[in-house]
């Protein structure tokens, strides 16, 4: 976990440094304006909801803290593209054909996510101190499946078979392609900063095509968050 949360500290860094840089080039260079000089860098807290209805086969529904990052960059007053990537850490199991959450005393095996998002933007000034956004496009759930830590000896045998039926289970049929859209608004606290606050949605539309009886919620993620603009 340590590990983890210390490597979004890094990437933060590092994407502050970057931002830095461009300041500093753009002071030495006033009549040049490079492309990186064009982006805005965000990080990002969310909170994400994995709704679940599988009666007694699985855990109540995950909700779990995630921090990502991303940039925007405009193609007019209005319209920009951004990437980001959101990361979480949660407890699967295998049960009913599937992939179920567990809690942590259930656990089999350990999930790290990476929801990586390329969306279309739309930036509206309500006014000098507000904007409203909204924003969609095609996102991917990169999914490290690895057997929970901390299990006792004889229950190993039991969390490999399962971690491997996860595994497959997110990795098969496309079920890692949930497109995401999202609304927000930034409130400017300085010239260079703005604090915001998002709800995004990811849509399961890999069952459009897996052909499974799944319960309505299954697979639906919803996450409401604050954003950070620099």
């Amino acid at each position: 976990m340590r590990k983890f949360f210390l490597t979004v500290f890094m990437l933060t860094l590092f994407i502050l440094s970057l931002k830095a840089q461009e300041e500093v080039q753009g002071e030495a260079a006033p009549e040049t304006k490079g492309f990186f000089s064009t982006i805005s860098w965000f990080a990002q807290g969310t909170i994400l909801f994995f709704p679940e209805h599988n009666g007694m086969a699985s855990d109540p529904m995950p909700v779990l803290p995630s921090l990502g990052a991303g940039a925007s960059y405009p193609f007019t007053k209005i319209f920009r593209t951004e990437l980001t990537l959101d990361f979480y850490m949660t407890h699967y199991g295998y049960a009913l054909g599937r992939a179920v959450p567990n809690a942590i005393e259930n656990r089999s095996s350990l999930v790290i996510g990476s929801l990586l998002a390329f969306q279309a933007a739309a930036y509206f000034n309500v006014n000098s101190f507000m904007t409203i956004r909204v924003y969609g496009g095609p996102a991917a759930d990169l999914r490290i499946v690895v057997v929970a830590e901390d299990l006792n000896s004889y229950d190993m045998e039991d969390a490999q078979r399962q971690t491997d039926a996860v595994r497959n289970y997110f990795w098969s049929s496309g079920r890692w392609f949930m497109p995401v859209m999202g609304a927000g608004m930034d409130f400017t606290l300085n010239p260079r900063v703005k604090l915001g606050i998002d709800m995004r949605v990811w849509a399961p539309v890999y069952r459009l095509w897996t052909g499974e009886d799944l319960p309505a919620i299954e697979g639906w993620r919803f996450g409401p968050g604050v954003r950070l603009s620099f």
